[in-house]
């Protein structure tokens, strides 16, 4: 419950970081910018959505590579300092940020989705509140899952 805990008070931070780079990113890719005519463009050629939902997807992915490193070096001192040994390690950090590819993957559907329905930041709220959940359980059973003891110990 403690970890669960930390690992909370930690995302609300986390939570201020993604946000505020998801918003700053989102408002310079839809300007009226040579990146918006980009989106507009890539989204004719392909065919997978709108300009406007590749902006979303550009803006989130930016923010969750910022977002999820803070994560990481903040939980690995703080919420799983046992299992980490506060020590940040690539290693480490790779498999964290694997983990949090399907965080992200969460992440980004559910705002994508929720957008169509609702004010991006009410869409970006509902993805927030979808990645805690599958990001928590990832770093808990996978990322830093506590030691076994040795049986031949």
């Amino acid at each position: 419950m403690r970890k669960a805990a930390t690992f909370a008070l930690i995302g609300l931070f986390n939570t201020v970081v993604d946000a505020s780079v998801f918003f700053l990113a989102y408002a310079y890719l839809t300007s009226p910018a040579p990146l918006n005519r980009f989106f507009a463009a890539a989204a004719g050629f392909c065919r997978c959505g709108a300009a406007e939902d590749l902006a979303l997807i550009a803006a989130n992915v930016t923010a969750w590579l910022v977002a999820m490193t803070f994560s990481y070096v903040m939980n690995s001192t703080i919420t799983f300092a046992a299992e980490s040994g506060r020590k940040l390690k690539v290693s480490a950090y790779v498999a964290f940020a694997a983990s949090g590819v399907l965080g992200v993957i969460a992440n980004t559907a559910t705002l994508v989705f929720a957008a169509q329905f609702m004010p991006i930041w009410a869409a970006k709220g509902c993805a927030i509140l979808v990645s805690f959940v599958v990001n928590f359980s990832m770093s808990h059973f996978v990322v830093f899952r506590s030691k076994r003891p040795d049986a031949a110990a």
